[in-house]
């Protein structure tokens, strides 16, 4: 199916999407961006650089995303494991450099139609810094196009221990345990991510093979692809490139070639 070109895209990005059938998009796509300390250290530069270089690939990935009408895009920014684990100084550079980036692209996100989200324990990140990621999310609350959702202070592992310390909650202002019922329906509507699709394509930059404690849960039936690309040279043309592969895939869910097997059903995304 030729695929009508969206307005925004350079030559080269349209040229791979000509290729795409835009029926079979991900609706989804969640991304593990890795690589900025390695990128950093090839060019004997310190990794805040990496970082700093990190930012024009979210923009350039998230512009692309929106233009070609990807409906959720959701970016693994800063692990909880990152908060504790890296060096303070570090840790204080990527603080200015969230705040930077939100006061800055607020207007590109406008621009673009883009609401803006979190997941993650945000309750533990510094105040001035909540208070900038609020001001960014409501000023971009009315726009109806893709969702971006940045994952700050997240990990996998403590998002579903938060998921059942709010089923036990629930249970107890309703009760007691014996008004406790655990299902997958009842996990994913306590999850962060109870108001988004669960991901059906998941791109890791630099080569690793690992998922780092990134949507442990979501991503049980998700497409994997990893590149080799660094995330500072990961760009628009990159992005495309990723979803050409997915649209190689036969997706079956556990399913056989000649069944036919409906996808799982998410539970309700909000939009």
């Amino acid at each position: 199916m030729q695929a009508t070109t969206p307005a925004g895209l350079d030559r080269k990005e349209a040229a791979i999407f000509s290729q795409l059938d835009p029926a079979r998009l991900p609706k989804h796509i969640a991304i593990i961006m890795d690589g900025n300390g390695r990128w950093a250290r090839r060019r004997h530069m310190p990794r805040v650089a990496g970082h700093r270089a990190g930012v024009a690939s979210v923009r350039s990935t998230v512009e692309t995303a929106a233009r070609i009408g990807i409906p959720w895009l959701t970016l693994y920014a800063f692990s909880e494991e990152n908060w504790k684990k890296r060096p303070k100084g570090e840790v204080g550079f990527l603080m200015k450099l969230l705040g930077r980036f939100l006061k800055l692209e607020v207007p590109t996100l406008n621009k673009n139609n883009i609401k803006l989200e979190y997941i993650g324990r945000r309750h533990e990140l510094p105040e001035d810094v909540n208070e900038r990621m609020e001001w960014a999310r409501e000023e971009t609350a009315k726009n109806t196009g893709m969702v971006l959702t940045l994952a700050l202070n997240y990990s996998a592992r403590s998002e579903i221990v938060d998921a059942f310390k709010a089923l036990a909650e629930k249970a107890a202002r309703n009760g007691g345990l014996d008004h406790l019922l655990v299902d997958e329906e009842a996990v994913s509507r306590n999850l962060y991510t109870r108001n988004l699709p669960d991901p059906d394509f998941l791109i890791r930059t630099s080569g690793e093979m690992r998922l780092s404690n990134f949507l442990l849960w979501q991503v049980a039936y998700a497409e994997i692809y990893v590149t080799d690309t660094l995330w500072p040279d990961f760009r628009g043309t990159h992005l495309l490139e990723a979803i050409a592969e997915y649209q190689k895939r036969e997706r079956r869910f556990g399913g056989l070639n000649d069944q036919h097997v409906p996808e799982p059903r998410p539970h309700k995304a909000k939009r």
